[in-house]
C-alpha cells in the first residue's frame, strides 16, 4: 500500500510560503496534508500510562496519498518500531505495509502511501502501543493543479501577438516580410489593390519568427497595396485543439515599395549614364 524511502530534507522557503498562503485560503475539508509527523511518547517503553492518550503522537495522524509520513522515536529512554499491523490483546499482526525495524532514540523512518484508507500500527516491542493513520485522496493537491492549469491556459490566450509588415520591390513585384514574436504562428494573408485582390493565401504557417511572400504587384503612393494578416492561432500545424494565443487578431499595411531591388538598379544605371554623358561632354581649354 505504499513505498518506503529515505529523503533528504531541504528547505524551499518560496515554494513553502506558496503552498502555506493556497492552504490558508482551502476550506478545512481540502486541508492540505502533504507531509505529517509521528512521534513516540517519552517513557512508552517502560510505563502503560499513555494508552488511554495515546503512546504515539499524533495516535491517529492523516496524509494525503503520495505525501510523506515521518516516524520518530523521540523517547530517550527506549527503542521502538513502527510496524503496519494490528495487535489482539498482546499478539501482533503486521500485515507487510511498512515497517521501520528497532529505531534507536533519535532515528526516523519515512512511509508514503499510495492508497486511501486506515492505517493502524504498532510497536512489536511494546505492543500497548498503537496508532492509526488515515490516507485521504490528496483533492486540496488537484484543486490548486486544475487551477494552475487553467490559469496557464488563460495566460496562453492572453499572449499577444506582434506583426511587423516590411516590404521592398523584388522581381518586379513586392516582397512582403513579416516579422513576430513568437514561433509557429498560423496566418490567413491577403493583399488586394484599389479593390482586387493580388494576393490571398490561407492556413499559412511560419516556423520561424520571419516569413516572406512574393506578390505580384508593385504599390505606389497614389496606388497602394493593402496587406492583411488574420491570425489563427500559435502552434504546430495539425494540432489546432492545442494551439494558443489570439484567434482572429488583424493587423493590416499599406505597402508602397520605395527604392528596392529594382528601383536601385535603375537609379545605378540612370548615375553612370549621367556620369558617362558628362564625361564626353567634357571640353577641354586649349591654350
Amino acid at each position: 500500500m505504499g513505498l518506503m524511502k529515505t529523503k533528504a530534507i531541504s528547505s524551499i522557503f518560496v515554494l513553502f510560503a506558496i503552498a502555506a498562503g493556497i492552504a490558508s485560503m482551502a476550506p478545512a475539508a481540502f486541508a492540505d496534508h502533504s507531509e505529517v509527523a509521528i512521534v513516540t511518547v517519552d517513557e512508552s517503553g517502560f510505563s502503560q500510562a499513555c494508552v488511554d492518550s495515546g503512546c504515539y503522537t499524533p495516535v491517529t495522524a492523516t496524509v494525503d496519498a503520495g505525501g510523506v509520513v515521518t516516524m520518530t522515536n523521540t523517547d530517550p529512554t527506549g527503542v521502538h518500531t513502527f510496524t503496519s499491523g494490528t495487535v489482539d490483546g498482546f499478539a501482533p499482526s503486521p500485515d507487510g505495509t511498512f515497517d521501520s525495524g528497532v529505531l534507536m532514540s533519535g532515528d526516523s523512518f519515512e512511509w508514503i502511501p499510495t492508497q486511501a484508507g486506515e492505517q493502524p500500527y504498532y510497536c512489536m516491542l511494546h505492543t500497548w502501543m498503537v496508532g492509526t493513520i488515515i490516507v485521504q485522496e490528496a483533492a486540496a493537491e488537484e484543486t490548486v493543479d486544475d487551477h494552475v492549469d487553467d490559469h496557464g491556459d488563460d495566460v496562453a490566450e492572453d499572449i499577444e501577438l506582434m506583426v511587423v509588415i516590411t516590404d521592398s520591390a523584388v522581381m518586379g513585384g513586392t516582397q512582403v516580410e513579416l516579422e513576430f514574436n513568437v514561433l509557429h504562428v498560423n496566418y490567413d494573408l491577403t493583399a488586394t489593390q484599389n479593390g482586387e485582390v493580388v494576393f490571398e493565401k490561407t492556413g499559412l504557417h511560419s516556423m520561424e519568427v520571419i516569413a516572406t511572400h512574393q506578390i505580384d504587384a508593385v504599390g505606389s503612393d497614389e496606388n497602394p497595396i493593402d496587406v492583411e494578416v488574420v491570425s489563427l492561432g500559435i502552434g504546430a500545424p495539425g494540432n489546432e485543439d492545442e494551439w494558443t494565443g489570439p484567434v482572429g487578431q488583424v493587423t493590416t499595411a499599406k505597402v508602397v515599395p520605395e527604392f528596392g531591388t529594382i528601383a536601385m538598379m535603375v537609379l545605378a544605371v540612370a548615375i553612370i549614364s549621367i556620369v558617362a554623358v558628362t564625361a564626353k561632354s567634357r571640353v577641354v581649354p586649349r591654350f
